[in-house]
C-alpha cells in the first residue's frame, strides 16, 4: 500500500473526518437538530465513510481495501441525498447545501479513483 503506513495518512480519510465534523455541526442547531431520524441517519451515513476507510485499510489487501471504499462511496452518496432533504425542509441554506455536497462529492471522486489503483496493482 505504498508509504501508507496509518488509516490516518489516507487523504479521503482525512477529508472524510473533516465532513463529519462539519455534518455534526449542521446537525447540532435550528430545526435539524429536531429531526432525529433525519439528524442520525446523515450522521451515521458521514461516520460511515470515516469507518469504512479504516476498516478497509485494516483489511491488509487491496481487494478487501477496495471493496470497503466501495461501501465508502456509497455512504458518500447517502449524505449528498440526504442533504437534498435538509435543504428541502429548510434545515440548512443553500450554500451550506452546496458546501456539504461538493466536500462530499470531492470525497466520492478520491475514493473512485483510490478504489481503481488498489485494483490495478493486485
Amino acid at each position: 500500500m505504498g508509504s501508507i503506513q496509518r488509516f490516518e495518512d489516507i487523504k479521503a480519510w482525512q477529508k472524510a473526518r473533516e465532513l463529519v465534523n462539519e455534518i455534526y455541526k449542521s446537525t447540532s442547531t435550528g430545526l435539524f437538530a429536531k429531526d432525529f431520524g433525519l439528524r442520525d441517519q446523515i450522521r451515521r451515513a458521514s461516520v460511515s465513510v470515516m469507518l469504512n476507510i479504516a476498516e478497509g485499510f485494516a483489511r491488509k489487501t487491496n481487494k478487501e481495501f477496495a471493496r470497503f471504499l466501495v461501501q465508502a462511496h456509497g455512504s458518500c452518496a447517502e449524505v449528498q441525498s440526504a442533504l437534498y432533504i435538509a435543504l428541502d425542509q429548510g434545515y440548512i441554506t443553500k450554500d451550506k447545501f452546496s458546501g456539504l455536497y461538493d466536500r462530499a462529492d470531492e470525497i466520492s471522486k478520491m475514493l473512485t479513483s483510490f478504489g481503481r489503483y488498489l485494483i490495478k496493482t493486485q
